[in-house]
């Protein structure tokens, strides 16, 4: 075996021996953890950073490898899977207002915001600072987990913010490639509206293609004559993994956005098939971002979280204290919603798996500024990561009991 060959197969058995020690720690220590209030993505972020090179140095992976850029686009794939099929028909038609809203209105100005202080404080462009907007505009109430499952907190907030979460991964993917595709080497000739139209319109064409037609050749009978439950799930993989493989073979076509739209598509039309991949597929989405929690920690260096100092600490205060509760509320203007409510939702906005996935996809990219892109996105993702987890339970019981009286 060549000796660059070995040492790629070797970090690969030390990634997965981690990875399958981490979730058997993790499974046999979910109740204490749960008791402190720990949660799962701080876990392996952490203990990824332990056995990274920023401590240990067990396990030291090179952004820039095929293994890094591969997993994540693994999980993407995986994630936005997930999301486009969590895209329920009628929650779009009858409970569509709060969220569109903040789709439409805060998720952009959320990134412009951010972009401005990004570009104020630090020493990147303006279309690096809007690249840092993009990654840091995706929320994931994955990590406030006690607010979108608690039954007490009313149901029209939890559904805004797990549809919220649900789109704007896939709705933040489109201005990280293009912005990422601006700021790639040897970007002299990008022209962003052909970018456009070929990434993303052959992408979304693809996907709504397979989306439909997966929609109409699954069978609708269960039983001996029709499709099992467990199968449904993997029919539904089977469509994304389709959409994304037929969208890059065409000339500039994204996967990425095809199964996205694919998902969006054969959710809406199938409920059946989204139901059975939401309790089938869980486990496989848990291990998948588990797996870019442990590899986004180990790429984690304390040189790398200060290496902007100050102004690195000014771009995450602003993110999390300034451009989400200003984007939420002034999104809402006009909504029958009172102030406690949209403090609330503009407060639970926690960057998680999707910027850590984009921001390791932007590095293994090697655009212009990447390494303080990821760093700011890396720190942003910490803070919130730790604050938004202890936050989630307290704030949750808080809106409970408000309601009750």
């Amino acid at each position: 075996m060549p000796a660059a060959a070995a040492v790629v197969s070797s970090r690969f058995d030390d990634a997965v021996l981690a990875l399958g020690a981490l979730l058997i720690v993790g499974a046999l220590l979910t109740g204490p953890a749960r008791r402190l209030r720990i949660p799962a993505a701080a876990a392996f972020v952490l203990a990824g950073f332990l056995l990274g090179g920023g401590a240990t140095g067990w396990l030291r992976f090179d952004a820039r490898s095929p293994f890094v850029a591969e997993l994540a686009t693994v999980a993407l794939i995986v994630i936005l899977l997930r999301d486009g099929l969590e895209v329920e028909g009628e929650m779009l038609g009858t409970q569509w207002r709060l969220p569109l809203r903040k789709l439409v209105i805060a998720m952009p100005l959320t990134a412009v915001i951010v972009a401005g202080v990004t570009r104020w404080l630090t020493g990147l462009s303006w279309t690096e600072s809007f690249l840092v907007g993009a990654l840091l505009s995706p929320t994931d109430p994955v990590l406030s987990s006690s607010v979108v499952t608690n039954p007490r907190v009313p149901r029209i907030v939890r559904h805004s913010l797990n549809l919220e979460s649900g789109l704007n991964d896939g709705l933040a993917l489109p201005a990280v490639l293009v912005l990422a595709a601006a700021l790639s080497p040897g970007h002299g000739g990008f022209v962003w509206w052909r970018f456009v139209l070929e990434n993303l319109g052959f992408g979304t064409a693809v996907g709504l293609l397979v989306g439909f037609g997966a929609a109409i050749l699954i069978p609708r009978a269960v039983g001996p004559r029709g499709v099992a439950r467990h199968q449904r799930s993997l029919l539904a993989l089977g469509a994304g993994l389709t959409a994304y493989g037929v969208a890059v073979l065409l000339p500039n076509g994204n996967g990425l956005i095809a199964v996205f739209g694919a998902a969006i598509a054969l959710g809406v039309r199938r409920p059946d098939v989204r139901e059975a991949f939401a309790e089938q597929a869980a486990d496989l989405v848990e291990i998948v971002k588990l797996g870019i929690f442990v590899v986004f920690g180990a790429l984690l260096t304390l040189d790398g979280l200060s290496r902007s100092g100050w102004a690195a600490l000014g771009v995450v205060a602003a993110t999390l204290l300034l451009a989400r509760p200003a984007a939420v509320f002034i999104a809402l203007i006009g909504t029958r919603t009172d102030v406690a409510t949209r403090a609330f939702m503009s407060w639970f906005g926690p960057k998680g798996v999707a910027t850590m996935t984009f921001s390791i996809l932007v590095l293994a990219q090697r655009v212009s500024g990447a390494v303080t892109i990821f760093d700011l996105a890396a720190l942003t993702v910490v803070v919130s990561i730790v604050v938004h987890g202890a936050s989630d339970r307290p704030g949750a019981e808080w809106l409970a009991r408000r309601e009750a009286q």
